[in-house]
């Protein structure tokens, strides 16, 4: 009997990561974020580091991120005013596959 495939949040677990505090590698701009009517980064972020707050504000959280650039592709507005691949020795280390 073979053993049941890992979720995605258990695969995603399984990352480490070393969070750059000195200098984040996504910076988003929540008054650029307000002018977007369906916030697409919500919903295209794999590790789900993009909430809406209660009262409809954007709030980003860049510890956790897979590096993958989805929410650069998808923002239509201008408000991630900084992509970039993290400082060297941070960033995420994935540790299945």
């Amino acid at each position: 009997m073979s053993a049941q495939p890992l979720s995605v949040p258990e695969l995603l677990g399984r990352d480490q990561f070393e969070v750059d505090e000195d200098e984040p590698h996504i910076v988003v701009d929540a008054r650029i974020c307000a002018t977007c009517v369906d916030k697409p980064c919500v919903a295209v972020c794999p590790a789900q580091l993009y909430t809406l707050g209660p009262d409809g504000e954007l709030t980003f959280d860049h510890a956790g991120c897979l590096e993958c650039g989805t929410c650069r592709v998808v923002c239509r507005t201008g408000g991630i005013v900084r992509w970039t691949y993290p400082r060297g020795t941070f960033g995420v280390s994935y540790r299945q596959g």
